[in-house]
């Protein structure tokens, strides 16, 4: 006669020091998170931003002393002769904007599209030189806003707020394709697949209901599709070589690293240190750079973006099938060894 066990209904509680393991990882991870999302911001200043200076070379130089004296480090000026010199580094995103001393008073000429943050600070330089100005026989210097963001965010919050959607949404791509699909090639097809369809759908989010993007729609769509399948494909090939650790490695580079130190929602030169140029080699800050690129400066400045977005794309789909070869090779040994077929999926 069998005898049923009987169920186990009070479970011996965990040791104290399981409990104090617990508490210090907790305390850990919400350090970690807090240090990868306040420190950018409290430390947050500006250094080497670049900017141009027009006029006439006393003036220039004359002008230069004076900010670098009020301003230590704040700037990386680039001397120029004439206003049409000025606008045309702006329009191609080597400045962020310029004074131009050339018709004798100064006029700071913005780009907020750019950057609102840069242009916020400008503004304030405007203020200065034309309180300074007041005092003497010359008129007051003005400002003119060269590539304004658009008038229906005209503070540049849907594009500063994207950034950590499109971060997101390539990490549940890369979790959802992970448990829903298997083998590499179609993994790598749906992630591309979702890249033009998320792509579509956000470009169009932007562009015609919150009014955050001008410019070319379907370059404004490409730009977004990118980002999308740079984040995902890289994360589908860490999971691919490293299994659910891999998972975990790609979410904390693109989240604790990639979104922080985009500089999106301010500039990369106002990071601190070495942090502004690390974010733009991770796909979230490459992906804000390019969307600046495409909505408002007809795509100029847009190639280091698209470099370090493609590399990243092609480096995922790299890992992916690298990962799929791996995982092939012990079923064509068991094959070997047993006689047995077994099922490869691609």
């Amino acid at each position: 006669m069998a005898v049923q066990a009987q169920p186990v209904t009070d479970a011996s509680p965990s040791p104290w020091t399981a409990v104090a393991r617990a508490v210090a990882l907790l305390t850990a991870v919400v350090s970690v998170l807090l240090t990868a999302f306040a420190w950018p911001s409290v430390r947050s200043s500006m250094h080497d931003v670049p900017i141009a200076v027009a006029g006439p070379a006393p003036a220039v130089r004359q002008l230069s002393v004076a900010l670098d004296e009020r301003l230590p480090d704040a700037f990386d000026i680039t001397e120029v002769a004439d206003t049409a010199t000025a606008e045309q580094l702006i329009r191609n995103r080597d400045v962020y904007g310029a004074i131009d001393v050339s018709s004798g008073a100064p006029q700071v000429i913005l780009a907020s599209a750019g950057s609102a943050a840069v242009a916020q600070t400008l503004n304030g330089i405007a203020t200065a030189l034309s309180q300074a100005q007041s005092q003497g026989v010359s008129s007051p210097s003005g400002v003119r806003d060269l590539v304004p963001l658009p008038a229906d965010d005209p503070r540049g919050a849907g594009l500063a707020a994207a950034a950590l959607p499109l971060v997101m949404g390539g990490l549940l791509a890369a979790f959802l394709l992970t448990r829903l699909v298997l083998g590499a090639t179609r993994r790598v097809v749906g992630a591309l697949a979702f890249a033009v369809t998320g792509g579509l759908a956000v470009g169009g989010i932007l562009q015609f209901w919150l009014g955050s993007l001008t410019g070319s729609y379907w370059a404004n769509t490409g730009a977004v599709a990118l980002t999308i399948a740079a984040t995902s494909l890289s994360i589908l090939g860490l999971e691919a070589l490293l299994g659910s650790a891999g998972l975990g490695l790609g979410a904390a580079i693109m989240m604790l690293l990639g979104n922080p130190l985009s500089g999106t929602a301010t500039a990369p030169e106002m990071l601190p240190g070495w942090s502004g140029t690390l974010g733009q080699l991770l796909p979230p800050g490459a992906s804000g750079g390019l969307l600046r690129s495409t909505a408002f400066f007809d795509g100029h400045g847009a190639t280091h973006s698209v470099i370090v977005l493609a590399t990243w794309l092609t480096l995922g789909i790299l890992l992916c099938l690298a990962g799929g070869m791996l995982r092939r090779r012990p079923a064509a040994d068991r094959v070997t060894t047993t006689g047995q077929p077994a099922q490869a999926t691609v």
